[in-house]
């Protein structure tokens, strides 16, 4: 896909959506290296929150995550479910806990990461309406953004891993301007308001899921319905049949930090048909993928008076 921008190349950001147990790793392994031939980004951010068989992630399997491009990974509510978890935060800088759990939590909430002469900042938050009491992710915010602009770096994608809409759209708000991206994950169901925000920052409210489709957020059916109906707790196990799909952003920026475009996209993919990718120009040009495997066009918002680039 060709770069939009405006008086200087673009750095270009991949955000791959919630990765939800060995489903999900399988799509990643069988469709990233040729999603990232296909948009050749900078940089890449995947959310392993739900990696490990749906709740958090191990040693190992960030490890695949980084062999397969990742450059940070983030988490989310479920960043401790796996003991693993303590070690790894404590020693990888590049997998990222929600930065506003109390001071003295194992792990860190930013990471900047260099390629050239690009240098790009992720920084997760955990939303507070529905979820764990943590502290104000909005004035966790204030003091990382402003560390970062005083440490130089401009470009600065923002994980917002939250239940509610508003509140990642207050987000949004609040840091337009000052962040370059803010990407909400968590619902596991991709939204479609990806937009530029007037400050320059791009946004959506959720980026999806990479994983099982046929269950409920990824999850088998039989005991989310279960526990509907009776209101009894049940053991949420990850669906390991069906079709399955990997949900993400592509954002560009500019030089001076703002983003110039943003588009959401979705590759589909059947166990019929497996191993089949169709890239995102094809999904634009064309309401009738190839057999086996759909993708929703790429869709999105880019600045008015962008140019097409490389």
């Amino acid at each position: 896909m060709g770069r939009l921008f405006c008086g200087g190349e673009p750095m270009r950001v991949l955000f791959v959506g919630d990765v939800v147990g060995r489903p999900g790793r399988k799509m990643l392994a069988l469709h990233l290296p040729r999603l990232i031939d296909a948009e050749r980004p900078d940089f890449v951010v995947i959310n392993g929150e739900n990696a490990a068989h749906g709740r958090g992630i191990t040693r190992k399997i960030a490890a695949d995550f980084f062999a397969l491009g990742a450059d940070v990974i983030t988490l989310g509510n479920h960043a401790w479910d796996n003991k693993e978890a303590f070690d790894l935060l404590a020693e990888e800088p590049r997998v990222l806990r929600p930065l506003n759990y109390p001071p003295g939590t194992a792990g860190r909430g930013v990471a900047v990461v260099e390629k050239g002469a690009w240098r790009l900042g992720v920084v997760s938050v955990l939303g507070r309406s529905f979820m764990s009491p943590l502290d104000d992710p909005f004035r966790t915010l204030d003091a990382a953004l402003e560390e970062l602009a005083a440490s130089g770096v401009r470009h600065v994608v923002v994980d917002v891993h939250a239940e509610a809409t508003a509140e990642k759209e207050a987000i949004g708000w609040y840091v337009d301007g000052r962040a370059s991206a803010v990407i909400g994950t968590h619902t596991h169901v991709q939204t479609a308001d990806a937009r530029l925000l007037p400050g320059g920052t791009a946004y959506l409210t959720d980026v999806g899921m990479t994983g099982p489709m046929d269950g409920v957020l990824g999850m088998r059916r039989d005991e989310v319905l279960a526990r509907f109906l009776t209101g009894l707790p049940q053991r949420f196990d990850v669906l390991t049949e069906g079709p399955r799909e990997l949900s993400y952003a592509v954002v560009d920026l500019r030089p001076d930090g703002r983003a110039a475009a943003i588009r959401r996209g979705r590759i589909v993919e059947t166990p019929q048909a497996e191993g089949t990718y169709v890239p995102p120009e094809a999904q634009a040009a064309s309401a009738s993928p190839a057999k086996g495997s759909t993708g929703s066009p790429a869709s999105g918002a880019s600045a008015p008076e962008a140019g097409a680039g490389r």
